[in-house]
């Protein structure tokens, strides 16, 4: 927006300046596809945003109290989610900031080598639309090669810390050449991102707030924000979730935080959802970077020859 549009309010926008803020990112062509690996029906992507200590780092906070909430993460709630996972023998994907990633790199590179994913989630957990447009490309570039550095792999795909996604953004992650975001909510199923109008061939791995443990858990000692809702009314939704997607044949993708679902009264829904899960037949669990590449149809690279790169790229490591 130009400086005479900033000084208008909302209701004084005309038609061309609604449009311009609407069609900066913007949901595509849908991208569900006709079947999924080996003719499952529904595919289960879960994904778990190790956001650890740079929920207080981030604005400057020093609380030694909310610092060890977020060692918890990786203290116990890390140890405790690659434990389920390598029961059920699912593959997930895990958003790290850099900083998390710097504080903890053995995990990250414990997390690589069960065969999961680590994406982009920012450098210290950053809010991207409080950024100049200089100042998040060199964070996104710089949180790159730091996870790059430690866990050896490139990273394919992003995910804004706090799902806070800028003007800035896409054109960014165009720039970087990243596969996939996974950070709006235009859709249940995957589509492609345009910018301004325009296709950029990137996917988009919609979230939704409905399938974040966060917002029925989280806890602010300080405010009037408390916990409203039972793990296992949680649970529930999660599963009527689930269901729908696979009636759909579509994509079910849930979000956790190992800070907020490793708890004892809580981790059981994890396992809860991958055993209903597994109850289905034909049920696929795949890593972000796998659904992304899955549902794209006229890459550079065979659907099959993609997957196969990735699971290259992990063994190499």
């Amino acid at each position: 927006m130009n400086k005479h549009e900033l000084l208008l309010n909302p209701w004084e926008w005309d038609e061309s300046t609604v449009q311009k803020i609407v069609n900066k990112t913007r949901a595509g062509r849908p991208l569900k596809p006709e079947k999924w690996k080996d003719d499952a029906q529904c595919v289960v992507a879960l994904s778990f945003d190790s956001d650890h200590e740079t929920n207080e780092l981030r604005d400057g906070g020093t609380s030694i109290s909310r610092l060890s909430w977020g060692q918890y993460g990786s203290r116990v709630g890390v140890p405790k989610i690659l434990d389920i996972l390598r029961t059920y023998q699912v593959k997930a994907s895990f958003y790290v900031p850099a900083i998390s990633a710097t504080l903890y790199p053995d995990e990250q590179k414990q997390i690589v080598q069960e065969g999961h994913e680590i994406g982009i989630h920012g450098w210290i957990h950053e809010l991207n639309s409080k950024l100049s447009y200089e100042t998040e490309r060199e964070l996104m570039y710089r949180s790159f090669e730091r996870l790059e550095k430690i866990t050896g792999i490139s990273p394919l795909g992003i995910r804004t810390p706090s799902w806070d996604f800028s003007p800035f953004t896409l054109p960014i992650i165009k720039e970087m050449k990243l596969s996939y975001d996974s950070s709006l909510m235009a859709d249940n199923d995957c589509y492609e991102l345009l910018l301004d109008g325009e296709p950029t061939g990137i996917v988009e791995i919609p979230v939704e707030w409905i399938r974040d443990d966060a917002v029925y858990f989280l806890m602010n000692r300080s405010q009037a924000l408390r916990p409203q809702i039972a793990p296992h009314d949680v649970l529930n939704i999660f599963i009527r979730e689930f269901d729908m997607a696979y009636k759909e044949g579509g994509l079910f993708q849930a979000t956790f935080h190992p800070h907020v679902i490793g708890y004892r009264s809580r981790i059981w829904i994890l396992e809860e959802i991958i055993r209903h899960a597994q109850s289905y037949k034909g049920v696929w669990f795949a890593t972000h970077a796998e659904v992304a590449q899955w549902v794209t149809q006229d890459g550079a690279l065979d659907k099959n020859e993609v997957l196969q790169s990735i699971e290259q790229k992990r063994i190499s490591s």
